[in-house]
């Protein structure tokens, strides 16, 4: 296979590939960071790209693999989640300025599910200032919908939308406190389950209203959510 179509890949088919060894993580991670590098000027889908953590990520996965120890079907595969998830030595911004430096010493527990499950992280997607659902300001850059450009990939897990849909990432991660797991999944065609409350961990995510916010996938396909999902819940 050409590395250059692994990224048109769905998660699950990728994982497939991955389980028996046709495609390895490290070559899923460098298409995926090659694809980020040639398109996201367009979209700014990222605020951060974790280029060299991702890259390590997937040659241990590559090992993991090569040695029997497969760890299920988000084993390799290229994610990315909304910054609005704190990840450990890497910054999570919340979308704003007052944030920018911010670097948590631990991961939000969707994190690190999703690093157990063998899952290699991309880098951190963009959002609305502090996941203010249609807020117009946006520190780093306004998203765009990858259909076209001149449009909204919904708030605020703007990113997750815009990245998924253009294929920079094999699936996500986004946050819906009145809609935004399931407005970016409708705006970019993709699909995107809130999840049941208290079904996801929050531990770890920059909160909106405690009694609303909730984590959960935005994919490319049902079976590609539903895997998500199984890895996070």
């Amino acid at each position: 296979m050409n590395s250059s179509d692994i990224p048109f890949l769905s998660a699950t088919e990728l994982s497939r590939l991955i389980m028996t060894k046709d495609v390895s993580p490290v070559e899923a991670t460098k298409a995926y960071l090659g694809r980020i590098e040639a398109v996201d000027s367009k979209l700014n889908s990222y605020i951060t790209i974790c280029r060299d953590d991702a890259l390590a990520a997937a040659r241990q996965a590559e090992q993991e693999i090569s040695h029997g120890r497969y760890m299920g079907p988000l084993h390799g595969i290229p994610v990315a989640v909304k910054d609005q998830f704190w990840t450990r030595g890497i910054r999570t911004t919340n979308g704003s300025n007052i944030q920018k430096d911010f670097i948590p010493d631990e991961d939000a527990t969707v994190v690190a599910k999703l690093k157990s499950a063998g899952a290699i992280l991309l880098g951190k997607l963009n959002m609305s200032e502090y996941a203010s659902g249609d807020a117009f300001h946006h520190p780093y850059g306004r998203p765009h919908n990858p259909w076209d450009l001149s449009r909204n990939p919904g708030t605020s897990s703007s990113g997750s939308g815009a990245a998924t849909a253009a294929f920079l990432c094999s699936t996500s991660l986004g946050e819906d406190t009145g809609g935004s797991i399931r407005g970016p999944a409708s705006f970019c065609g993709l699909v995107g389950i809130r999840p049941s409350f208290g079904r996801v961990s929050r531990y770890g995510v920059f909160g909106a209203s405690w009694s609303m916010d909730t984590v959960g996938p935005i994919s490319r396909t049902t079976a590609d959510c539903a895997m998500t999902l199984g890895a996070i819940a």
